[in-house]
């Protein structure tokens, strides 16, 4: 599948894989300055310069890079951000610093990944009951402890 994109600037850099069967597409940062702090308990926005034109019937899915994830406590903050089809602005992704420090973001550090996703157009037929099924009501835990 082929994507238009489009360089916001120059010095943006184009989505990459990491090997050549990733799902997901490392985003990078595109800051004014060298570096930008992401404080602990903050969330700081990341632009990346860019803009795609995803097909209809398909959507871009924002995910954390496990590297700083799990190392750096960095994540997207809405933990998946969603790129409708329709959407034509920059690629912001907002960071939250889940740590304990203050972390930074260096300009053109992988930041996050993009992955290209179909989706079902639904709608809603309301109903005054709905079938029942053999788990029914339950929820939070009601399958099993472990």
């Amino acid at each position: 599948m082929k994507i238009n994109i489009k360089k916001l600037r120059e010095d943006a850099i184009i989505p990459t894989k990491g090997t050549t069967k990733s799902a997901g597409l490392d985003l990078y940062a595109l800051l004014e300055d060298s570096k930008k702090v992401i404080p602990s308990g903050k969330t700081v926005k990341i632009n990346t310069g860019l803009a795609v034109e995803i097909p209809d019937g398909y959507f871009a899915g924002i995910f954390a890079r496990s590297g700083i994830a799990t190392k750096r406590g960095l994540r997207p903050a809405n933990c998946v951000g969603v790129i409708d089809s329709d959407y034509r602005g920059e690629i912001i992704i907002a960071i939250h610093n889940d740590s304990d420090i203050d972390e930074e973001i260096l300009n053109k550090e992988r930041v996050a990944q993009m992955v290209i996703m179909p989706y079902l157009d639904v709608e809603f037929n309301e109903v005054d009951d709905l079938s029942s099924s053999d788990r029914d009501h339950g929820g939070f835990g009601s399958t099993g402890t472990k």
